[in-house]
């Protein structure tokens, strides 16, 4: 709207886009597709099948897993084709919006957040290092995943 309105100048708009945010985010997205157009997902869910993913406790722990390894928006991007089949997908929708928001609060990586965040802090000249920042992650994630599961249960 900026951009269209004329009140700013669009200078002051460009200068104000975290350009290597927006790369990160269109980065994740096209990995995730890529992903998709492989057997690789299917391959992970036929492993993680026998793990019981139809209940909440080990749904919560796979999305939290993969959370932290792909960020939490692109890991929902990849269970998008396995949560329709479960015998309960609204239940599985639930459960899996839940542990993947609350697991990116497990690590700084956890969430894309947690980077601007720390990449923030650290303009301002504070350093947020990875374990510093898992130690308080970890517990808290764990508790609160738990107390999800729990009154999803």
């Amino acid at each position: 709207m900026l951009l269209i309105t004329r009140r700013v100048k669009p200078e002051k708009v460009y200068r104000e886009i975290d350009w290597s945010l927006l790369v990160l985010f269109i980065g994740l997205f096209i990995v995730i597709a890529g992903l998709e157009k492989t057997p690789a997902p299917a391959d992970l869910f036929a492993a993680a099948g026998r793990f019981h993913l139809d209940r909440p406790g080990p749904l919560s722990a796979f999305a939290a897993l993969l959370s932290n390894l792909v960020s939490n928006v692109p890991a929902v991007l990849v269970f998008k084709s396995f949560v329709p089949h479960l015998p309960d997908p609204m239940r599985a929708w639930l459960t899996l919006a839940m542990a993947t928001t609350l697991a990116g609060n497990l690590t700084i990586v956890g969430s894309v957040a947690n980077l601007i965040v720390v990449q923030r802090a650290r303009a301002g000249k504070v350093e947020i290092s990875f374990t510093e920042y898992a130690r308080a992650g970890v517990p808290l994630t764990i508790l609160t995943l738990a107390a999800g599961v729990w009154m999803l249960n």
